[in-house]
């Protein structure tokens, strides 16, 4: 598991145990002892500390809007694992830094892990719920040109120069 992958999925362990005690737990304990139990070793330590810290510091705007995005779901009915995926997807989407986790690797990222721990649905709400957000903002990155792939007679003609 990439331990970028690792992380989220402790920082969601994490949120689900403090949302699930009314958030009345010491959230840092709780992640302390999710890293030694979950994530020993694990090369990034202060990727975990720091997305949590900023998910806390923005979960009232996060809230927010996904109240907004899923009218129909009041926040507090929206299982505890789907709402803290979303807290996690959504921080990532709107706050993080694009060019060390672009937009699409947000959401991708918050579906597997919602696909992981969630119910039969969850994939399908989270996906949802992003991808009205990612609209909304009008798809930032979308257009962002990939190098494109060399032709079959481009690369010949680079393997004949290399001969010679």
């Amino acid at each position: 598991m990439a331990t970028r992958h690792l992380a989220r999925s402790i920082i969601l362990q994490s949120l689900y145990e403090w949302d699930f005690y009314n958030q009345k737990e010491d959230l840092t304990k709780i992640l302390e002892r999710n890293m030694v139990e979950f994530g020993p070793g694990i090369d990034e330590p202060e990727f975990v500390w720091n997305l949590m810290k900023n998910i806390i510091s923005h979960k009232k705007e996060i809230d927010n809007i996904i109240t907004k995005a899923a009218p129909e779901w009041p926040i507090e009915q929206i299982s505890i694992v789907d709402r803290n995926v979303l807290r996690i997807g959504l921080y990532e989407l709107l706050y993080a830094d694009r060019k060390e986790v672009p937009p699409k690797v947000a959401i991708n990222e918050a579906i597997e892990i919602a696909k992981n721990y969630g119910g039969p649905n969850s994939g399908k709400f989270i996906n949802g719920v992003l991808g009205t957000v990612y609209r909304e903002l009008g798809e930032p990155g979308k257009d962002d040109k990939k190098p494109e792939a060399k032709t079959e007679p481009e690369v010949k003609k680079e393997e004949k120069k290399v001969e010679k």
